[in-house]
């Protein structure tokens, strides 16, 4: 089953490196960056001269008609938030998405951050879902199966009383933004298959507070929770290598 997988060689590692690290420069200081009364709009102008500034390229502005270079999910949205005209206030929690494309090669990588003081439900949800992804990375190995990592994460979630988003995976990621496999964040262990070295995948959990159902806003992009609760979304850039699993968005 692993011969629609890439395998990335040493070299192509190095540089799918290189790009991440750009990646969670920009990512940092978007973060840090974040503060009541900003819209949406300003985070993903911010993100386009981050990247201008750094000669990377957007991985997302343009990709099947998206219009902007960083998704921006405030609460109840999910994913692929398009900036606009919203404003941040105090209490929200927001998700940002972006990739770069450095020399050819992608990567990808989300974080959920409060904007101010939230409530302690919606940090123990950002929690949850930073944890679930490391518990996921952490089955990212040789020799594993692809679904030891989706378990992973779900059994943990559910643990802690959310519900893992069904509709939407992470992704094999290199020269393209979405390459093979896809990885769902929920399913039965030792499925699908058997991790190699030189896999590089884009592991991202996307976790609600109530139900796991979702609909896409009129727009035909934005992902929201059908119940209108809280979501959060943590990624990473991920290579199975010789020296074990590595972080390339750390």
């Amino acid at each position: 089953m692993t011969h629609h997988i890439k395998i990335k060689t040493p070299q192509e590692i190095e540089l799918l490196f290189q790009s991440g690290q750009i990646l969670a420069a920009i990512i940092k200081i978007l973060t840090s960056s974040l503060k009541n009364g900003m819209t949406t709009r300003q985070i993903d102008e911010m993100a386009e001269d981050l990247m201008a500034e750094r000669r990377v390229r957007p991985a997302f502005k343009g990709y099947r008609g998206f219009p902007c270079c960083v998704c921006v999910s405030v609460n109840e949205e999910i994913v692929h938030g398009i900036p606009g005209d919203r404003k941040i206030v105090e209490g929200d929690i927001v998700s940002l998405d972006a990739g770069v494309v450095y020399q050819g090669f992608y990567s990808d990588m989300a974080v959920t951050v409060p904007v101010g003081t939230v409530t302690p439900d919606q940090l123990h949800l950002i929690e949850v879902t930073r944890t679930s992804l490391l518990k996921g990375i952490g089955n990212a190995r040789p020799g594993q199966h692809l679904s030891d990592i989706s378990h992973a994460i779900q059994t943990y979630v559910e643990s802690q009383g959310f519900s893992v988003v069904r509709d939407f995976v992470g992704h094999g990621i290199g020269r393209e933004l979405h390459e093979e496999p896809e990885i769902p964040n929920f399913g039965p262990p030792h499925q699908g298959p058997v991790l190699e070295e030189g896999m590089v995948l884009a592991i991202e959990p996307m976790i609600n507070m109530g139900d796991w159902q979702t609909c896409i806003r009129d727009n035909g992009w934005t992902v929201e929770t059908m119940d209108g609760k809280p979501s959060a979304h943590f990624e990473h850039t991920v290579a199975i290598t010789t020296d074990g699993t590595k972080i390339l968005t750390a």
